[in-house]
């Protein structure tokens, strides 16, 4: 069992201000700016204009619900493989073992790029074939999330231009062939169910994480319970809500981006609290190429900040993080007797 958090009363609650950034803009001085402010500061921020349409999103969260409406035992026929394809049920992964009493009161399904069987870059950890419930149960519902994995990853590169920019690096550094042109991108549809959250109990929505790779693209319904904490090590760590903007994406930096970096951009840790409603968001994590080197940044290191951390492979990096994080798979045999 996870240790009990010290008890006490929560310190008061408030809503965080965040920049944002607007894709359409043409003046990318100001983008850049805006952008970089955050980086620093807190690690997330809110994407605007970024292309994707408002009755598309509309209509992949609708296709979103109609899953988790589905009775568990048909959620239960596209279980989880071991390459992170498919349904995870409630309580499969626990982001803050340290805090949590259960794992997370969430659902997911993660669905990322398409690799055949046959295919040997099916070989690498990560890729492979997607898994899908079956189309006289959900029809057009693959169509919908295929179209939506495709456009996100275009708003994901059209961001990362923008970093490299902040980080004084070439426009494309990150988007081009060998770092996004063959990436390691997931989308992860949720659900959090009707619980109210207590964390002197160490019940969560989502436990306290900061995530694990590049940076994410969050779409949120209207219901709040998104929060983030800028600095980690205060005592006690201050929460902030992060408000939901119908047809942003709230975006933040993952840890390989942190580690890139060399900690000059923060990786935020951030958690869901339920406050008794049902909770959809849809989480895209953008990932470079499996063999991308992530090492210091020339830009990012001097002779009194050299690099803080040893070169890595990006899939290495994941593999051990999503094996820190999520149940091992044989937990799962109960239900497939």
């Amino acid at each position: 069992m996870a240790n009990q958090k010290q008890s006490g009363p929560e310190p008061p609650i408030k809503v965080s201000t965040i920049n944002c950034i607007d894709l359409s803009n043409p003046d990318i001085g100001e983008s850049v700016a805006l952008l970089k402010q955050a980086c620093l500061d807190c690690g997330f921020f809110y994407v605007v204009n970024h292309g994707i349409s408002q009755e598309f999103m509309d209509e992949v969260f609708a296709q979103s619900k109609k899953f988790f409406y589905l009775p568990l035992n048909e959620k239960l026929k596209v279980l989880r493989n071991e390459k992170h394809r498919g349904y995870t049920p409630m309580f499969d992964e626990v982001l803050d073992p340290d805090n949590q009493v259960h794992g997370d009161y969430k659902e997911g399904y993660y669905i990322g790029v398409d690799v055949p069987e046959n295919d040997p870059e099916s070989e690498k950890p990560f890729n492979g074939p997607n898994v899908w419930p079956a189309d006289g149960v959900l029809p057009g519902w693959r169509q919908t999330m295929e179209k939506f994995h495709h456009e996100a990853l275009e708003v994901g590169k059209a961001v990362s231009r923008i970093i490299a920019l902040a980080l004084d690096l070439e426009v494309d550094f990150f988007d081009k062939p060998e770092v996004l042109g063959k990436p390691i991108a997931t989308l992860r549809l949720l659900h959090y169910e009707d619980q109210f959250s207590d964390p002197a109990k160490g019940i969560y929505g989502a436990g306290a994480h900061s995530d694990f790779g590049f940076i994410t693209l969050l779409a949120t319904d209207d219901v709040m319970g998104l929060q983030i904490c800028k600095d980690k090590d205060a005592k006690p760590q201050i929460w902030e809500y992060v408000t939901p903007i119908k047809g942003a994406f709230i975006v933040n930096l993952g840890d390989m981006l942190e580690r890139w970096s060399n900690c000059m951009f923060k990786s935020t840790l951030h958690r869901v609290l339920g406050n008794g409603q049902d909770r959809y968001s849809i989480a895209y994590f953008v990932e470079p190429n499996h063999g991308s080197l992530v090492e210091c940044l020339p830009t990012c290191k001097t002779e009194k900040s050299p690099p803080k951390f040893p070169p890595i492979r990006c899939s290495t990096y994941l593999s051990q993080r999503y094996k820190d994080t999520h149940a091992d798979l044989s937990v799962y045999e109960k239900h497939q007797a």
